[in-house]
């Protein structure tokens, strides 16, 4: 579904992230990957339940100043701490994290904020992109490390995956590739419905008849598109055709997996993407019927690139899609949780490029692994506990 606007100011004991917070919503729900919703929100959480404002002007953060010790809002407290507080904090490799904190300060820089991103971007211009160790001293020189708690006051929360299909297909119908990936009706661009007909709707109308804009193998894979808001195609001729997000038909979301659940047609365990995709092959005359169980029709177009809602290309293992009311958008993020379905450490810094329709909460944060098989099936079986800092100019 499109994100609206809103002008709502969060409430903060320190008025000044609550304006940012505000503000970044306001400016940047327009962009993202709305229809996006994490693997796990498809697979497990949510399967078992699915215009710019005036700008704020307030005190401004200078890197030479003191920063606040704490802040509080609805749904999350900020408590500032030491940078040895940050498990694995001096092992990580932040020349890996380097690339994609540029990304970020080429939106921050441009934007009056109260935060004050354009003088440490522009300090970041001064720093070896390959020099892990002063990197590091710029973040520490730079920025105060804030602990993340829920509003119930536990410091650790969920941390799913997502990640970007690839597969093949064609820019035209053939024996092969015959399940239609689509644009935005055109008709629906001057008035547009709120909300459209279902997906079985669209699917028996003819309404989309000619927005075909790609043509790929198997209904569930389309399906799995639809769920993370984009994929690349690879043609025929070995040429990628990168998609993006470009609306819906207004209609919520509703998850097939757990319509399969509760038919008790697949198990717990088998509510993956994974799993739904074997069910299908041994029920292919019902996948329809499947598919159909969600409502919500999600369209396509033609991009450069993979967007998150800051508008910047997303890093594979360095970028996260976090809930707008606990931090701004494009802020480093230190995550600390694990790898799926192991004990193994994964303590990364990060940058907040993305949001999701099923990311809520403070300690909350969607993982993007990359494109491809591999990333989607790390992508599709994480469900891990974990623990968030926000880094934020002095």
């Amino acid at each position: 579904m499109p994100p609206s606007s809103t002008n709502k100011i969060i409430g903060y004991s320190s008025s000044k992230l609550a304006i940012m917070i505000s503000k970044f919503q306001v400016l940047n729900v327009r962009i993202g990957r709305f229809a996006r919703l994490s693997v796990f929100a498809i697979a497990t959480a949510s399967l078992v339940v699915g215009c710019t404002a005036p700008p704020t002007r307030g005190p401004v953060y200078r890197s030479s100043g003191s920063a606040p010790s704490s802040y509080s809002s609805s749904i999350a407290s900020f408590s500032a701490v030491s940078w040895q507080a940050l498990p694995g904090w001096q092992e990580d490799d932040l020349s890996q994290a380097w690339p994609a904190w540029l990304k970020s300060c080429d939106v921050l820089r441009k934007r009056n904020s109260e935060i004050n991103w354009r003088q440490v971007c522009a300090q970041a211009s001064n720093i070896s992109a390959r020099d892990s160790q002063a990197i590091r001293q710029y973040f520490e020189n730079n920025f105060q490390a804030y602990e993340i708690r829920n509003s119930s006051g536990s410091e650790t929360g969920l941390v799913t995956g997502y990640y970007e299909p690839v597969m093949s297909g064609s820019k035209t119908r053939t024996s092969v590739y015959n399940t239609p990936l689509y644009a935005y009706p055109s008709e629906w661009k001057k008035s547009r419905p709120n909300p459209g007909p279902t997906r079985a709707e669209l699917m028996n109308s003819g309404i989309l008849k000619g927005s075909e804009i790609a043509w790929i193998q198997d209904p569930v894979e389309a399906a799995s598109m639809q769920i993370q808001g984009s994929g690349k195609i690879r043609l025929e001729d070995g040429k990628i055709l990168q998609l993006g997000f470009a609306g819906t038909n207004e209609q919520p979301f509703k998850s097939f997996a757990q319509w399969l659940l509760d038919r008790k047609e697949i198990t717990n365990k088998e509510a993956t993407m994974q799993g739904i995709s074997q069910w299908a092959k041994r029920n292919p005359d019902r996948v329809n019927e499947m598919l159909n169980a969600n409502p919500r029709f999600v369209f396509f177009k033609e991009t450069s690139g993979t967007l998150g809602a800051l508008g910047v290309p997303l890093t594979a293992e360095r970028s996260i899609a976090v809930d707008l009311k606990a931090m701004p958008l494009g802020s480093p993020v230190f995550l600390a949780t694990t790898k799926p379905l192991s004990n193994q450490a994964l303590q990364k810094l990060v940058m907040a490029q993305d949001t999701g329709k099923a990311i809520v909460g403070g300690v909350r944060a969607d993982y993007y692994w990359g494109s491809g098989e591999s990333a989607g099936e790390f992508a599709g079986r994480m469900k891990q506990n974990g623990k968030m800092w926000v880094l934020l100019p002095r």
